[in-house]
């Protein structure tokens, strides 16, 4: 679907590459961009760099909470009518730790922001879509949601969940005979500061600009799925086609995958209690 004169609405739209594309969208000639995020101050700067690219208005929300998602979703529709083009771009990443020295609270919070708040806004969004059959729903999951990753395990698996959930209501609608696009993404790491640390032996960590642009790409073309880079197409492929122990050899030992966790640092995770990180994509 093209961007010009659309309403587009981009959650975790202050930072990384949710903040990118609002302003890409903007250039593209959106009608107007809503963009939400949890940071305040992350939401006063993208508002001050970004006004004089087009009509961009922000929301402060926590897409944690399916009543705030609900009422600012409402609010979104009040102000500028039906949306368009919803890009989901909120997540988070805890920690590097394995699966046993996790917690609780790491596992509640992954899996809210990162799996079940995605489904929050979607039903939100295609409950009008689909009236109308009319719209396109963005999400951008994870490469870590297409191969196993040590020392991200929970953030894996809730990718692995957006990715399903993505797909499979992708082929409702298309059994629907529905005009209404879905799009996954499934980008490898990118440099915007969410997964600072991480060293990546064969596979470049991905620039924020042009990763944004391909995204924007892949929604203008009505793409179903893209994975950035176009090789991790084939990661299940070879999955399927490789022994477990050639395989994990392969991409653990040759190509490094296993080991990129190993340094990282990322952004500083609050206290208990505090939702961090939404949109640091």
């Amino acid at each position: 679907m093209k961007l010009k004169e659309k309403n587009v609405l981009i959650t975790g739209g202050a930072s990384g590459i949710g903040r990118i594309m609002a302003r890409m969208a903007m250039q593209k000639g959106a009608k107007n961009v809503a963009i939400w995020d949890i940071s305040e101050k992350n939401i006063n700067d993208t508002l001050s760099e970004h006004q004089s690219y087009g009509n961009i208005k922000a929301y402060k929300v926590d897409v944690s909470s399916s009543q705030m998602v609900g009422d600012t979703y409402r609010q979104v529709v009040s102000d500028f009518g039906q949306v368009d083009i919803v890009i989901q771009c909120a997540g988070i990443v805890t920690s590097n730790n394995t699966f046993n020295n996790n917690t609780i609270d790491e596992i509640d919070r992954t899996m809210t922001i990162n799996a079940i708040a995605p489904m929050y806004v979607g039903l939100c969004a295609l409950k009008d879509m689909v009236e109308r059959d009319n719209g396109q729903l963005v999400t951008i999951t994870s490469a870590a949601g297409m191969l196993s990753m040590p020392k991200m395990s929970i953030y894996s698996a809730s990718k692995w969940c957006a990715i399903g959930w993505s797909d499979s209501v992708r082929v409702e609608l298309q059994r629907m005979k529905s005009h209404v696009r879905i799009t996954t993404v499934a980008p490898y790491f990118i440099n915007t500061g969410m997964f600072d640390g991480v060293r990546s032996k064969v596979f470049p960590i991905l620039n924020p600009e042009k990763t944004a642009a391909k995204i924007i790409r892949a929604i203008e073309r009505n793409k179903t799925f893209a994975g950035i880079p176009f090789s991790f197409h084939f990661i299940r492929l070879m999955e399927g086609l490789l022994p477990q122990k050639i395989f994990d050899w392969f991409y653990g030992d040759v190509f490094g995958i296993y080991d990129v966790m190993d340094n990282f640092k990322g952004r500083c995770v609050p206290a208990q209690g505090s939702v961090p990180g939404q949109g640091e994509k």
